[in-house]
């Protein structure tokens, strides 16, 4: 099963008591990324996911600098203000699992466990995170929705990803994200879209800072590559990327960063939206496919029925983005100055949406 979310009813502690599989793992293997590309370190994870060796454990540690992380099935436009994150600098970035969408800075550690199918132990794996911040001074919980909770609040979301016989499990470890921009980039009032994507689900969440004021990244690291050792019961060894690997990986970043991957799943969804002009008021309800619009229809009731009635014609086909929409509508062109006009708010309209 590929990009498949796998659940657990309830919530229970998690701990390095917790039963160790039967099949045994007999090499570890850390890694952490050096750079905050997000395009980069996915990139790095299917390729060490396709290149994790038989009986070997991978722990890969890295983080992004202001970025939105989707699932695979989700719909970028409900699950993030594209736009809003564009315009700050930030990133869009869909990864290869399943689940919700989740923020990253540098206030949040994100970890990978890559092994294959015959080793792959969530449970393991998790006490390898409960371990660490046992360590720390922390004691955690999971929940059903595939979260770890500290105090009842989710600080860690997991979700997990198989190809063939190659398995990982991946979460955030939330520090001190900063939640005013979380909850920016991922609150979407989007009452209009329908859309068959899977949706995030929202919890209440904490940042492990609460709790201990003077935690580091680095304690973190630490401590994780202590606890990965002690859970497995052997000895860790480091590893650095060499230049053919790196140059294989900058490959499929492209592909990480195109648009194909981000906007153009095969994720059908409707978006309408209405403003009133002094010339009329009017509705445009968009038809979405692969991240272009198949079919746009416009409704108003503007005196100037030529220009509406033109308008579907500028929109069918055009990525669905407001710079593309823009740049399309600005070929108009008409000898009536009103319905110049008429288009100029438009488009001016269409620059103010939040796509």
């Amino acid at each position: 099963m590929i990009g498949s979310d796998k659940r657990v009813s309830g919530r229970t502690r998690v701990g390095k008591k917790l039963k160790r599989g039967t099949v045994m793992v007999t090499k570890l293997t850390y890694i952490e990324s050096n750079q905050v590309n997000p395009y980069k370190n996915l990139a790095v994870e299917e390729y060490l996911l396709l290149h994790c060796e038989d009986k070997e454990c991978i722990l890969y540690l890295w983080q992004n600098q202001n970025t939105v992380v989707i699932g695979r099935n989700q719909n970028a436009w409900k699950e993030c203000r594209t736009e809003q994150l564009e315009r700050d600098g930030g990133h869009l970035a869909r990864r290869l699992s399943g689940g919700g969408a989740v923020y990253h800075d540098l206030g949040n550690l994100n970890f990978t466990f890559l092994v294959s199918g015959e080793y792959y132990d969530v449970k393991r794996q998790l006490s390898v995170i409960a371990g660490a911040l046992e360590h720390l001074g922390l004691h955690i919980e999971a929940s059903g929705r595939n979260d770890l909770l500290i105090d009842g609040k989710k600080f860690s979301g997991n979700a997990f990803y198989r190809h063939g016989e190659h398995c990982y499990h991946h979460g955030t470890i939330m520090l001190d994200v900063d939640k005013e921009k979380l909850g920016s980039y991922l609150t979407v009032s989007r009452e209009k879209l329908k859309s068959k994507g899977v949706d995030s689900v929202r919890s209440r969440v904490a940042n492990l800072r609460t709790y201990l004021p003077d935690l580091t990244i680095d304690d973190l690291k630490y401590a994780l590559r202590q606890a990965f050792g002690e859970v497995y019961g052997l000895p860790v060894q480091e590893r650095k990327l060499d230049d053919r690997e790196k140059k294989e990986i900058e490959s499929r970043a492209e592909y990480f960063r195109s648009w194909e991957w981000l906007y153009g799943r095969k994720i059908p969804f409707q978006h309408e939206i209405t403003r009133k002009f002094p010339w009329g008021e009017v509705t445009i309800r968009f038809q979405v496919e692969n991240g272009k619009i198949k079919d746009a229809a416009v409704y108003s009731d503007a005196l100037k029925t030529g220009l509406i009635e033109a308008l579907p014609n500028y929109l069918n086909g055009v990525r669905f983005s407001s710079r593309s929409i823009c740049i399309e509508l600005g070929l108009y062109w008409s000898e009536d100055p009103e319905e110049e006009k008429m288009m100029k708010d438009l488009i001016e309209w269409m620059k103010e949406e939040e796509w």
